[in-house]
């Protein structure tokens, strides 16, 4: 008797996921997008206020400018994950 293959094997365990694992596996990717969210806008915040306090300012403005920026490319990135419109077109 032959083993089964690794895409037979694959399968099979794909049949035994728990409907939790399942679901945590369909949930992956929208997982993935809303960290890479959370990443930008504290990374762009941060880098503002480190530009802010060496240039000595009182008014947080590269502060403001480092969030807008890291919201801005943080929901593109989050939406086009979600909506699935990263795939290039043919």
């Amino acid at each position: 008797m032959t083993e089964p293959g690794d895409r037979e094997r694959q399968d099979e365990q794909e049949r035994q996921l728990s409907g939790r694992a399942a679901a945590m596996r369909a949930a992956e990717k929208y997982t993935g997008a809303s960290m890479s969210l959370v990443i930008a806008v504290g990374l762009f915040t941060w880098l503002g206020h480190l530009a802010d306090e060496k240039l000595g300012w009182n008014v947080p403005w590269l502060t403001l400018l480092g969030a807008a920026v890291g919201m801005t490319g943080g929901f593109i990135s989050f939406f086009k994950t979600v909506l699935g419109k990263s795939q290039k077109k043919p």
